[in-house]
């Protein structure tokens, strides 16, 4: 018997039974699917964080300090990060206004309390160098300068987000709002940053850093942000800071520490390829139980053909030949689950894409041929046992079955 007639007659006894085989199908179906979901949900995830630390931008210093003995931590950590001009472009203090914040301009008012988080206003307070050392561009106006953070000057510049949210399709530029009552004179308005809200970045109003007394009714500050002029000068600047926090700050009254958002990254794709690895796991359980249940309807297929399998070795029939018929029936029906599992686990993915991450999702091409192989190679694995099975039986004991 050649492959074609093992094609027919596998086709045959398939359709002969269609809703036993489709019942077989579906855990390959949902096995491949659930593969292919999870896989393509766990790349999402890194794709989103890529995009997240390359919104925060390259060669950025993160830098945090403070000393419960001392006040001046802040001041000659800025001093000392300025003298580093030969590897540093920038530097700025970060500093969140974490208290209840209400926003207002005219009739539209913001409360960071009562407002959805994607919604919700983040008032930053920075220096001249904020927009350089966190990457931001400006739209329109004009940024922060020396002169407002000396002057205590009330202005602001908006982020993307907050802007539209303010003022809709109204220039901000020139207006005045005022937060927690105190006014503000919107002075420049930033490009978007962050179009899928990850960080909020775009939902900043920045600030004078010396609003921070004003606002926050204090003046210390322990977070900073750097900008190097390239990754040299980043693992270079990192060295020396490092040293310097370490001379300045005693371990038993304060803390310190001095990262980059590559260092994070680097530790993220390490979980990504973790969760991609725990997440494919769970899916090929579901694949082995599809392949146990193809491995119990064959052995079911061998007792009802017993008589024919007789019949078959008594005119002459080899075993390999046998072997070769059940195989391709298993690797039909594998086959036949796998392609409708491509097509579940795509439209799950589209579907995954759109309400986790917002955009459109397609699971990567070598998942999905790697996915249909893997459903062939299921057939093989557990369909051998039966072919072999059904080999081995002896023509009279064969003809003799009902």
């Amino acid at each position: 018997m050649n492959l074609t007639q093992a094609f027919k007659i596998a086709v045959k006894s398939i359709a002969a039974k269609k809703a036993r085989s489709v019942l077989t199908m579906l855990g390959v179906i949902i096995g491949l699917a659930a593969v292919i979901i999870l896989v393509s949900y766990a790349q999402g995830q890194n794709q989103q964080m890529r995009a997240f630390y390359e919104s925060l931008g390259t060669n950025i210093i993160n830098i945090q300090a403070s000393s419960w003995n001392s006040e001046k931590v802040s001041d000659e950590l800025y001093d000392y990060c300025m003298e580093l001009d030969e590897y540093v472009l920038g530097v700025t203090p970060v500093v969140q206004m974490y208290n209840q914040t209400v926003i207002k301009y005219g009739a539209k008012t913001l409360d960071n309390y009562n407002t959805p988080w994607e919604e919700s206003p983040q008032v930053v307070m920075g220096n001249q160098q904020f927009s350089l050392c966190n990457n931001f561009t400006l739209a329109k106006g004009r940024d922060i300068a020396y002169l407002d953070v000396k002057n205590y000057n009330q202005v602001c510049v908006l982020g993307s987000k907050m802007a539209d949210a303010i003022f809709n399709y109204m220039d901000p530029v020139g207006q005045t709002i005022t937060i927690n009552n105190i006014p503000f004179e919107v002075i420049g308005v930033y490009q978007e940053k962050d179009p899928n809200n990850m960080t909020g970045m775009d939902r900043y109003i920045v600030l004078p850093y010396s609003m921070n007394r004003v606002l926050n009714g204090q003046t210390s500050m322990d977070t900073f942000v750097a900008k190097a002029k390239d990754s040299e000068s980043t693992t270079r600047a990192i060295t020396l800071l490092k040293g310097f926090l370490q001379g300045l700050i005693d371990p038993n009254s304060g803390y310190y520490s001095v990262t980059t958002p590559n260092q994070m990254q680097e530790e993220g794709k390490e979980q990504d390829q973790m969760q991609q690895r725990f997440l494919g796991g769970i899916a090929a359980i579901s694949l082995a139980v599809g392949g146990i249940g193809i491995m119990n309807i064959m052995l079911v297929t061998v007792t009802e053909r017993t008589r024919e399998i007789g019949i078959r070795k008594a005119i002459g029939a080899e075993r390999k030949s046998i072997i070769a018929q059940f195989l391709i029936e298993a690797c039909m029906i594998c086959g036949i689950g796998g392609i409708f599992g491509i097509i579940v686990g795509y439209i799950g993915t589209l579907i995954v894409g759109k309400i986790s991450f917002h955009t459109i999702l397609i699971p990567n091409a070598g998942i999905t041929v790697g996915a249909f192989f893997i459903s062939v190679a299921l057939g093989v694995a557990f369909g051998l046992y039966p072919a072999i099975k059904a080999s081995g039986l002896q023509p009279v004991e064969a003809l003799r079955a009902d």
